[in-house]
């Protein structure tokens, strides 16, 4: 499970952030409480199939690119089953609980979904709301959502 929150964390920090080298990615997850050698990050970083590409700030980043059509064929279903840890519907929304820093990469899964009627995600840094149209059936999203964490 550490790999896979790590490897989420990972995920969540090039997002944010332009990291060009392996060391300020070391630097960023120690900031955020991960033990990690640089050993550690060339391991994930090649699982994760990380990519150079221009930066706007610096010269070039990290990125991570999903190349697989099909959500549910690549790490990130892993990682998306590792960071979730509790769903709640609430009226229109479904409010979806990760592990710290790994709720931006859950918003994006959603939307990589492509769930019937979703507006869009506001994340902070453990949490997901999914918006969703008044006239959705949010049971059968929670049901989808759940499908897709249990392997269903």
């Amino acid at each position: 499970m550490a790999r896979n929150i790590r490897q989420s964390k990972i995920i969540s920090i090039i997002s944010n952030a332009e990291i060009e080298t392996q060391e300020e990615l070391v630097s960023a997850l120690r900031a955020d409480g991960f033990d990690v050698t640089q050993a550690t990050i060339s391991r994930d970083i090649k699982e994760l199939g990380l990519i150079k590409i221009v930066g706007k700030i610096k010269k070039y980043k990290y990125a991570f690119i999903d190349t697989d059509e099909k959500v549910g064929t690549n790490k990130t279903t892993a990682l998306f089953k590792e960071a979730v840890l509790s769903i709640k519907p609430v009226n229109n929304m479904v409010v979806l609980k990760t592990v710290k820093g790994t709720a931006s990469m859950v918003s994006g899964f959603l939307d990589k979904l492509a769930l019937d009627d979703m507006l869009g995600c506001v994340f902070g840094e453990d949490t997901v709301m999914a918006l969703f149209d008044v006239n959705v059936n949010i049971d059968s999203v929670v049901f989808r959502i759940n499908e897709v964490l249990t392997g269903s």
